[in-house]
């Protein structure tokens, strides 16, 4: 991670799952998803790039609507591009 990225996670039911990725990937500045089950251990990961087309967003909510029906709770760790320092 270069120091112009940070991480920070949070923790969604799984019927919330999809439509938090959803959102995520809509932000923009967002470089990698990671999904982690309850005990910390990574069921999935989602490396995304600028510009992300819908193309490729489809295939992503698909195995996350998968992942959804078998996770009871888990914690979505995002890596994110920190936004310009103005220089104001």
């Amino acid at each position: 991670m270069n120091p112009s990225t940070f991480k920070e996670s949070f923790k969604v039911a799984a019927d919330q799952l999809v439509d938090a990725v959803k959102k995520l990937v809509h932000e923009g500045n967002v470089r990698r998803i990671v999904i982690k089950q309850h005990d910390g251990r990574t069921v999935a990961e989602f490396p995304l790039s600028v510009g992300v087309v819908g193309a490729v967003v489809a295939p992503v909510l698909a195995a996350v609507g998968a992942l959804a029906a078998v996770l009871t709770e888990c914690t979505i760790e995002v890596e994110r591009t920190a936004p310009p320092k103005s220089d104001v």
